[in-house]
C-alpha cells in the first residue's frame, strides 16, 4: 500500500484492462481496452469532453493460435479526440501473421511506429503480449522439455539461481543453457 499523499486534486485517469479468451475453434482472443478521462472539462479539436467522459476509449482484439501468431485483429475507437484518429485502424491489419514474443515491440514499431499508427493503440499492443502469455496454457513453454519455460530468467523471482526456480523447476536451477 502506498503512503497517504499530501492534499491534492485529481487531473487525469487512464484505465487499461486486458482479457484473454479461449475460443471454441481452438484459437485465442486477447483483448485490450484503454480509457482516458479528466476530472475537469477538456477541449480539443473543437470538442469539449465533460469531467469523467472518456476522450480515448479504444479496444484491440488479437486472435492468435497456440504458437501466438496473429490470425486476425480488430480495433474499435469508440471515443477519440481528433477526427483523423480512426485513419490508423486499417494499417493495424499489417500485424496479421506476426508472432507475439521476442521482438514484439520492434514488430509493432516497424508496422505502426510514428505517424503510421496511434500512440495509445501501440501502448495496448506493447502489453497485450503479457496478457496472451498469462491466458494461453503452455504459451511460455518451449515444446522441447530440455529447455526452460520462456519466462525463467526474466525477473527477480524467476532468476535461474533463485529459490523460486529451485522449487518450481529444479531441473533448470542454475541453468546456463
Amino acid at each position: 500500500m502506498l503512503s497517504s499523499p499530501v492534499p491534492r486534486k485529481p487531473l487525469h485517469t487512464r484505465e487499461i484492462t486486458f482479457q484473454g479468451y479461449a475460443r471454441d475453434d481452438g484459437l485465442w482472443d486477447i483483448e485490450g481496452h484503454l480509457r482516458d478521462f479528466k476530472s475537469q472539462a477538456f477541449t480539443t479539436s473543437g470538442k469539449t469532453w465533460d469531467p469523467g467522459q472518456a476522450f480515448h476509449d479504444m479496444r484491440v482484439r488479437l486472435t492468435v493460435n497456440t504458437e501466438l501468431v496473429i490470425q486476425a485483429i480488430e480495433v474499435a475507437m469508440d471515443s477519440h479526440p481528433h477526427p483523423e484518429c480512426p485513419q490508423v485502424i486499417p494499417p493495424m491489419e499489417s500485424l496479421i501473421g506476426a508472432r507475439l514474443g521476442q521482438g514484439w515491440r520492434k514488430t509493432i514499431n516497424e508496422h505502426l511506429g510514428g505517424i503510421k499508427g496511434c500512440t495509445h493503440l501501440r501502448e495496448l499492443l506493447n502489453n497485450i503480449a503479457t496478457a496472451a502469455f498469462q491466458s494461453i496454457p503452455g504459451a511460455l513453454f518451449d515444446p522441447d522439455e530440455n529447455k526452460p519455460p520462456l519466462y525463467l530468467g526474466t525477473c527477480k523471482s524467476w532468476d535461474f539461481d533463485g529459490p523460486v526456480v529451485m522449487r518450481a523447476f529444479p531441473k533448470f536451477y542454475k541453468w546456463r543453457g
